[in-house]
């Protein structure tokens, strides 16, 4: 009876471990599977010439990890985002703009209600992203993207 019941738990264990494995990677794959294509980097370059302010997101942020990165050239015109590089997929990626220079989620929390949301990240080897009325990215100096799924930090940049 004994060896039932230990063969028992030693199953529920395996299989809820095989489960919740299962779980997370679904969490982590589904955005990259739903993803949009990305801009091809022509029109990435011919939207990045309107741009009035650029900057760089870099891999190497304190925030940053193996799983939550950044890199390549960002240019903000007046109405529209354009990122050039490639970003750690993941799931609900938000770009906000920011009157101060963050690199890491500790930094970040304390001010992000003072953030301006300017809208989701839907494809991972560039984005354009509209700005909507009513901000003014000279208003700010440093754009974030930030995976509020799971509050993690993935990069920012300076702009300004």
């Amino acid at each position: 009876m004994r060896r039932f019941i230990l063969g028992g738990i030693v199953l529920a264990v395996t299989h809820g471990g095989a489960l919740a494995i299962g779980f997370a990677l679904g969490v982590y794959l589904l955005p990259i599977l739903t993803a949009p294509k990305s801009p091809d980097a022509a029109a990435l370059r011919e939207q990045a010439q309107a741009a009035v302010f650029t900057g760089n997101f870099q891999r190497d942020l304190r925030g940053s990890d193996f799983l939550h990165w950044g890199e390549g050239s960002v240019s903000i015109a007046p109405t529209r985002i354009v990122h050039e590089g490639k970003l750690a997929p993941g799931p609900d990626y938000k770009v906000y703009l920011l009157d101060r220079f963050v690199e890491h989620e500790e930094e970040f929390l304390p001010i992000k209600h003072t953030a301006r949301l300017v809208g989701d990240v839907k494809s991972f080897d560039g984005f354009v992203l509209d700005v909507p009325p009513g901000i003014d990215p000279a208003a700010y100096t440093t754009i974030l993207i930030w995976c509020e799924a799971f509050s993690e930090f993935i990069t920012a940049a300076r702009y300004r």
